[in-house]
Formats: structure tokens, C-alpha cells, sequence
């Protein structure tokens, strides 16, 4: 059983220690309505109070749900929060994506991130991310768009443990019970892109990440060897997503 209330104190100790150093004193966090930026507003807003906000940022494409819960959780740990609507850019450049869905997700996740750093600029705060583990290792984000930030807090833990974690943190009903999306376009599941439930994955992703089994290990184990496959895959074809750009080594003499 994991102990939630240690958890909770070490994060709210993470961000208060990463956001000393910066000289600044608030912090912005984009609430998509989903699980994910759900936990991190709740987790600033218990740690900041009134020293953060939220920047709901919906696209032509986003559902009303997402919104309504956003607000609904906003007014229910009374935190400050404005809409700035990215449908405008997303509209600008939807010809050139040609009905593209993965272009259109990618670069309305990145119109986001413009908007939050923006923001971030004039109200001299810095971006909290919302990336969980399991994203970070699949690869499940938009480089230099959701991914984007200058500290994370839960980037340490699996998607199916973030649930307990936002019900011990009282996030609103509505959005526990709701199907993983990156609400990019109308209907997208997380889980039926990726081609299995978080839960399956994590416990997988446990064995190969945390206890570095081999793959030959856990198929001994009962595991499908499809879904080592994948899960092997995105870990090795995505981990650039999480590194700083390589500068080229110049040797001057």
C-alpha cells in the first residue's frame, strides 16, 4: 500500500526547494480537465495557495466536459484560473495539417505550451508539469509541448497509482472516473491508441523499468510477449523525448 500522505509531503517539499531557486514565488499549471493536471493543480494550490493558477486552454476540438470539470475542480479548491482558447491557432494552420490527426494533436499541445509560458512570463512564474511516468516512458506527449516545463512533481509516478493518489487528494469525482485523453480530437482514448489499459501496461512497466526484469523473464511469468514488445519499443524509441538537445563536441586544437 503506498502511503499517499508521505507522498504528498515530499512533492510539496520538491516544489516549494525548485521553486526557491528560481527567485519567484508562483507557479502556473495548464488544467486540461484531466487526471494528470487535475493532481498537479491540487497538489500547488495546498502547497502555494493563492501564488498559483491554472490556464484552461481549449481548441475547436476539445469536448465541453473538459472544460466543466476543469471549473468544476477550480471552484471547488478555489483556484484562480482564466480560458485562453487556442482555437484560433490551431485554425490558422488546420489546411496545412491536411486532417492530419497526429499533426493537428501535436501542434495544438504545442499552441498550449506557447500560451502557458506566456503566461508563466507575465505573471513571473514558472510551468509545472503534468506528465506521469507511464507517459514519460512510452513516450506518450508532444516534445516541447505537454512534455514542456520546468519542474514536474509527478513524473515519478505510474498512471493506475495516480488514481488513489488524486482520490486521497479529493479530486473531483468527474474526473477520476473518466476515460484516459489527451482530448485532442472528439472521442480519443488513451488507452485504445496505446492498445492496452494503463493498468496493464504499469505492471509491466514496473517490472522492466523498476525491477529490470528481462524480457524473457517475465513471458516465464504469464506476460504477453506482444505487449513487451511494445512497451520496449516506445521505452527506446522515445527516451530523446525526455533529454536536453545533444550539442555537437567541437575539438578546437
Amino acid at each position: 500500500m503506498i502511503n499517499w500522505q508521505n507522498i504528498k509531503k515530499q512533492l510539496q517539499e520538491f516544489l516549494i526547494d525548485e521553486l526557491a531557486k528560481t527567485g519567484l514565488n508562483r507557479v502556473t499549471v495548464g488544467l486540461s480537465g484531466g487526471l494528470d493536471s487535475a493532481v498537479v493543480a491540487v497538489l500547488c494550490k495546498e502547497t502555494f495557495g493563492d501564488n498559483m493558477s491554472c490556464v484552461l486552454m481549449p481548441s475547436q476540438f476539445s469536448s465541453k466536459e473538459s472544460i466543466d470539470d476543469a471549473i468544476e475542480l477550480c471552484e471547488k479548491f478555489n483556484i484562480k484560473y482564466e480560458i485562453k482558447s487556442i482555437a484560433p491557432m490551431v485554425e490558422a494552420f488546420i489546411d496545412e495539417m491536411q486532417e492530419d490527426r497526429l499533426r493537428i494533436g501535436n501542434f495544438s499541445a504545442r499552441m498550449r505550451m506557447s500560451v502557458l509560458y506566456d503566461v508563466s512570463s507575465r505573471d513571473k512564474s514558472i510551468v509545472v508539469g503534468t506528465s506521469n511516468k507511464s507517459e514519460l516512458l512510452l513516450g506518450y506527449g508532444t516534445i516541447f509541448g505537454d512534455i514542456a516545463c520546468a519542474i514536474n512533481p509527478i513524473g515519478e509516478i505510474y498512471k493506475s497509482d495516480e488514481f488513489e493518489f488524486a482520490k486521497y487528494l479529493g479530486v473531483t469525482q468527474a474526473i477520476i472516473n473518466k476515460k484516459p485523453s489527451a482530448d485532442l480530437w472528439e472521442g480519443q482514448s488513451d488507452e485504445e491508441e496505446l492498445g492496452y489499459s494503463y493498468a496493464k501496461m504499469d505492471e509491466v512497466l514496473k517490472l522492466l523499468v523498476d525491477e529490470k526484469k528481462a524480457k524473457e523473464e517475465l513471458i516465464t511469468l504469464g506476460y504477453e510477449e506482444k505487449l513487451i514488445d511494445l512497451l520496449e519499443y516506445r521505452i527506446k524509441a522515445n527516451a530523446f523525448k525526455g533529454k536536453l538537445p545533444v550539442i555537437a563536441k567541437i575539438k578546437w586544437s
